[in-house]
């Protein structure tokens, strides 16, 4: 059987570390744990040091965490939750501060291939859901039930795609004869109406299923309630390193760190955006849309 690792690169692993300024005995999150990249560098990087890893995805924690925590005992410490409720588990635990705070938004290539209704290139029902415990409405409930207006506001808002009212019109049209349930009936229906681009191998259906990813996780909302509640849980002179992969999501890091209301709580380590070497993107090619930004607490 095939190592569950193969399908997931750590992205820029020694500029994250870098940007976090791992100290002695200090305490970091790792609101994304997917496979445990960043973790288990953060973790090697400072024999003293403990990282809390969140995920809301019980099957990453379940194949990952086991390893991690047989190597690094009770300086790694997993706990199944969703980066948006940081405040809330860190209180739990009887934390009131961390030196530190990661968050890799990017999808992994494993819940692409193995979660049902990721991938536009194996027919799986079209669920969408990252985490079946925090949601449950799925992909196929959106798109059989939405509105058309509601419909194009989404395919267009979230996945910038320019047909958005015309696949919104086939899509109302079509599920009055047969609903949707599947990742191929959806798929089909998008290339018949998007032009495939001959300069790109990109599928016609990419941006429609950004979009109900992005809808059905509530990842933009996510991402907005994780930094709020993060610069309350940072430690004075504490780093928070974010990394982006569409430029949703990096609009709300940028604008975030930028904004009047954080200026006497956030001082921006990036002053410019921080993508790939060209060494990393000859060896993880998947890495080639990552922006990651940085900030470091205020004293208070």
């Amino acid at each position: 059987m095939e190592s569950p690792t193969l399908f997931h690169k750590t992205v820029m692993p020694e500029e994250v570390i870098e940007l976090l300024n791992v100290k002695p005995h200090g305490v970091y999150v790792d609101a994304t744990f997917g496979s445990g990249g960043h973790t288990r560098a953060i973790l090697e990087k400072e024999p003293t040091c403990k990282v809390i890893a969140l995920d809301w995805d019980q099957t990453s924690l379940d194949t990952y965490a086991p390893l991690l925590e047989r190597e690094f005992g009770d300086r790694f410490i997993p706990i199944f939750g969703s980066f948006a409720h940081i405040w809330r588990i860190l209180k739990k635990e009887s934390i009131q501060y961390v030196d530190g705070i990661l968050a890799d938004f990017g999808t992994s290539q494993m819940q692409i291939v193995e979660r049902p209704g990721f991938s536009i290139y194996r027919d799986t029902p079209l669920d969408m859901r990252m985490s079946v415990a925090h949601f449950k409405t799925t992909a196929a409930d959106i798109i059989n039930k939405a509105p058309e207006q509601e419909l194009a506001d989404i395919f267009f808002t979230y996945g910038e795609e320019r047909y958005s009212r015309k696949i919104a019109q086939a899509i109302v049209h079509d599920r009055k004869t047969q609903s949707f349930q599947t990742t191929k009936q959806l798929a089909s229906l998008i290339a018949r109406i998007v032009p495939r681009n001959k300069r790109s191998n990109v599928h016609p259906a990419t941006r429609v299923f950004q979009a109900l990813r992005i809808r059905v996780n509530r990842e933009l909302d996510n991402i907005l309630d994780f930094l709020k509640q993060s610069v309350t849980v940072l430690a004075d002179s504490g780093r928070i390193v974010c990394i982006s992969f569409h430029s949703l999501e990096d609009r709300i890091v940028k604008q975030f760190f930028k904004d009047k209301e954080h200026e006497k709580e956030l001082e921006i380590v990036t002053k410019k955006l921080l993508s790939p070497s060209e060494r990393e993107l000859a060896e993880n090619p998947s890495s080639r849309s990552a922006k990651v930004r940085a900030a470091a607490r205020i004293p208070r």
